[in-house]
């Protein structure tokens, strides 16, 4: 697995980066003003970057426990403008598949990378301005939708690039539709010009990669997929005030407060064993509390509605 910096969809596990093609920049110093909240978190990200979704269990841990003291701010970064990189060893989406199978293992967290054979994205321009233009609506929804699409594209061999499935993920997710192709074909390509020129001002060459301030100006940067630990010392350093809440951690708070869970997150979140979280959410949709999605690394269970 070389030459992994060189292409954008050949994420590194080892340093949980999905890493843009050219020079590398130095972290830029922007001063970011922080809201109502002591902590302003900066979370560049992309659809279909498979570290970013390797990160989902640490986020969702971090809202439940932090979400009061900090605001997490979403931008995009674009991670694949289109096929031209042909550069580290992929040329073309199928030589994507293997690699996101791979990094479904390192992650534990269900990726199908037969996507790349079947259905293959040519950018992921499109998910990403369908994202600015949910924010424009509601940022909760937004994050729903975004979460959606994710579900989309690495369980369930979606293009969310097509129309259609953004706009099914959109349905899902309680957006309106025909507001969200107004904004999709309008003011969202602007959002999302502009939150690449921030990822270029602030020296972001690769996804996950969060910038956590305070009112004073201070920054920690958190770049790649860390362990828990990583993000609560950022939070920490930035705010040594902070202190986390107590959350239920019972199935049925966790999937009341987030509708869909893999094994992964489910042991992160409930602090199961990792070996257990999966029999639990087996049992319960053997019981038919749970819906279970299974694809051939790993599945995803859903509150029945």
């Amino acid at each position: 697995m070389e030459n992994k910096s060189s292409n954008p969809l050949l994420c590194d596990p080892a340093t949980g980066i999905c890493e843009m093609p050219g020079e590398k920049t130095e972290i830029g110093n922007i001063n970011v003003q922080t809201n109502e909240k002591p902590v302003k978190v900066i979370y560049f990200t992309d659809p279909i970057c498979s570290s970013c979704w390797g990160i989902e269990p640490q986020l969702r841990k971090l809202k439940l426990e932090y979400g009061s003291h900090v605001d997490i701010e979403y931008r995009m970064g674009g991670l694949l403008p289109d096929w031209s990189y042909n550069s580290g060893g992929i040329s073309k989406p199928s030589d994507v598949a293997h690699h996101w199978d791979e990094a479904s293992l390192y992650y534990d967290m269900p990726i199908d990378g037969d996507i790349w054979l079947q259905d293959p994205l040519d950018s992921s321009y499109p998910p990403s301005i369908a994202f600015k233009a949910a924010q424009l609506q509601d940022k909760t929804k937004a994050v729903d939708f975004m979460r959606e699409l994710r579900e989309m594209v690495f369980l369930k061999k979606k293009n969310i690039a097509k129309w259609d499935n953004i706009a099914a993920a959109a349905k899902k997710t309680g957006l309106d539709t025909d507001q969200l192709k107004a904004d999709f074909e309008g003011r969202a390509k602007e959002l999302f010009q502009e939150d690449l020129n921030l990822a270029r001002a602030m020296g972001v060459r690769g996804f996950p990669t969060m910038f956590f301030t305070n009112e004073a100006g201070s920054k920690e940067i958190v770049y790649g997929s860390k362990p828990y630990a990583f993000y609560e010392t950022a939070i920490l350093k930035v705010n040594s005030e902070t202190r986390k809440s107590e959350y239920s951690k019972n199935w049925e708070n966790l999937f009341g407060k987030y509708r869909s869970l893999t094994a992964k997150e489910f042991s992160e979140l409930s602090g199961t064993p990792r070996k257990e979280s999966e029999k639990v959410l087996n049992e319960l949709s053997d019981k038919g509390s749970l819906e279970k999605v299974t694809t051939k690394n790993g599945s995803l269970w859903t509150l029945k509605s």
